[in-house]
């Protein structure tokens, strides 16, 4: 997704108001940026708490700034800006976060994010964009420019099938038609559970729903969601975040504090390290329950 990402913001880089900051990464990936915004393509180094400052006295001025590191280090080293000098004067900073979840593998906990967006969310002012698919990011990344707030953008990688064809972008998108539970997966997850899914008759498998934008509202919950929910009586949430501040807690309070709330709920979620071993994104998800294969094995039971 960092090279879609990277060919959708050459196209503003033109624009005035356009500044993009990159905390001393994105080595063979971004130069074609720094080179269609020139000066206004920064260097920060490794100083994220500084990059953020300086982002939001830009902001403050008019311009639309772009932040950009690996996912821990754009939202947890420099949280104490992001809260102080963003988010308490809501200005419109956009944080790009490279390697949600455990994408960065091996490298360990210190590069994982999996409490990124519960941790942003308890700020004033945030929204979370989270895409799915490749094609999500050029309507994302023109929802972010025209949004006067805070924004986090979680890039992850397209795990979906060659074959599929995702629906036009929007938050929440039905992108399998089952009679089994409801079953919301957050951002990329959509793609694995879909290609594992998507050849089980239809009485075998949950309706999968792609959700792609946080904080959610029972106003914004499509009304079709709604229905499956209320007819099988039992949502599914899988999301690699933990449980505490994400989707799934989220989504089960609204439904709980609206009176629709099904009478089971199953949340699969990031368990962080079950074993004590670092391994591979695949292997921190099985540690994890978070698998298609892991959610149909249950659902037999």
């Amino acid at each position: 997704m960092r090279n879609i990402f990277c060919e959708t913001l050459i196209k503003h880089a033109n624009d005035p108001s356009f500044v993009f900051m990159t905390g001393d990464l994105g080595y063979m990936a971004l130069e074609p940026l720094r080179k269609a915004a020139g000066t206004r393509f920064i260097n920060a180094g490794i100083s994220e708490q500084n990059m953020i400052s300086v982002s939001a006295g830009l902001a403050s001025q008019g311009f639309l700034p772009w932040a950009y590191s690996i996912a821990p280090f754009i939202y947890a080293r420099p949280l104490e800006q992001i809260r102080n000098d963003v988010c308490f004067h809501d200005l419109p900073v956009k944080l790009v976060g490279n390697g949600g979840g455990y994408a960065y593998g091996v490298m360990g906990s210190s590069h994982h994010a999996i409490d990124d967006y519960g941790i942003l969310l308890t700020l004033p002012n945030m929204r979370v964009f989270i895409p799915a698919f490749d094609s999500d990011i050029p309507p994302m990344v023109e929802r972010l420019i025209h949004l006067k707030h805070p924004a986090y953008l979680r890039l992850g990688r397209d795990e979906k099938s060659a074959d599929f064809d995702p629906p036009p972008y929007s938050p929440w998108r039905k992108i399998l038609n089952g009679e089994g539970p409801a079953l919301i997966a957050v951002g990329p997850l959509a793609g694995s559970m879909l290609n594992s899914m998507k050849a089980l008759n239809s009485n075998q498998r949950p309706s999968l729903w792609a959700l792609t934008e946080l904080p959610v509202t029972f106003e914004t919950i499509p009304a079709e969601l709604k229905a499956d929910i209320k007819s099988s009586n039992h949502l599914i949430v899988a999301e690699e975040h933990v449980a505490h501040g994400g989707a799934g807690e989220m989504l089960a309070r609204i439904l709980l504090l609206n009176g629709e709330a099904p009478k089971k709920f199953t949340h699969y979620c990031a368990q962080g390290y079950v074993s004590g071993y670092y391994g591979s994104q695949s292997f921190h998800r099985t540690e994890s329950g978070l698998t298609a294969e892991t959610i149909l094995k249950d659902l037999k039971k």
